[in-house]
């Protein structure tokens, strides 16, 4: 395993803390980006015929 063995609970519980806390800002992160991608795919497929985005041809 590695050093938490000798890490004492109150560094141990910190540490978690601190992880959970940064793990739920990436979350929060990573959905605003999938929030802003699927915006402008939505702005882009708007001005085309079809709305398609991925520019397919017909």
């Amino acid at each position: 395993m590695s050093d938490l063995g000798v890490i004492g609970d109150a560094e141990l519980v910190e540490e978690l803390s601190m992880l959970t806390t940064q793990t739920a800002r990436m979350r929060a992160r990573m959905a605003d980006i999938m929030a802003e991608l699927d915006r402008r795919r939505r702005a882009a497929g708007a001005g085309r015929p079809g709305g398609h985005v991925h520019g397919a041809r017909r």
